[in-house]
């Protein structure tokens, strides 16, 4: 595999700190392209896919079923990486799905392979590291946007730190991760830049 098919994974890990090429040569001839057309789980809620997927191109949108409903959890676009937490930290099925919202190209790595990997070179320590640190303040972030803004503040919010997934995501998988109803996002969109505020949902 040509490493010139990955350039958005690539240049997402050397801003992440991994410029170190014998780290990089080890990754790239452990990872294996798949495709996956839209609307596919790569991970699934009650089983171990058994990989972790690096995402180079399209997008993916994590979720929970809750009493019934879909509830988005997070999105990711090129340059990233998906996995079950549930199954990288404690060896269990997954508690979540992980669905393509767009066709995606991907490249997948054992879970072992890739944890062997993120101890044995430090570079790739450091990139593992920094994911989960951003990964936190992501979570934190959102959790305190839903306790304190109101829906237009936190589509703003929400638009200025993913303008990607505004651009691309489905209105309800967004509406979904804001806490919003689907009706209240197209009303926030159709103000075309007027403020206006709907209050708390």
């Amino acid at each position: 595999m040509n490493s010139q098919q990955l350039p958005n994974i690539r240049n997402w890990l050397a801003e992440c700190g991994v410029d170190d090429e014998t780290a990089w040569n080890k990754l790239h001839a452990a990872l294996k392209p798949c495709r996956f057309g839209k609307k596919q789980l790569l991970v699934r809620e009650g089983f171990k896919s058994g990989n972790a997927f690096f995402i180079e191109k399209g997008m993916t949108r994590s979720y929970w079923i809750v009493d019934g409903q879909e509830v988005t959890t997070s999105f990711s676009t090129e340059g990233s990486i998906v996995f079950s937490m549930d199954e990288v930290y404690y060896n269990k099925p997954s508690e979540e799905y992980v669905e393509t919202i767009e066709p995606v190209m991907a490249f997948a790595i054992p879970i072992p392979t890739l944890l062997s990997l993120v101890h044995s070179e430090p570079s790739l320590s450091h990139w593992w590291v920094t994911i989960h640190q951003n990964e936190y303040r992501r979570l934190h972030r959102s959790h305190k946007d839903r306790l304190t803004l109101s829906a237009s503040e936190r589509y703003r919010e929400f638009e200025s730190q993913f303008p990607e997934v505004c651009r691309r995501g489905r209105l309800s998988d967004i509406a979904s991760y804001l806490g919003i109803t689907p009706s209240t996002l197209s009303r926030l969109r159709g103000a075309k830049g007027r403020f206006l505020d709907l209050g708390q949902e």
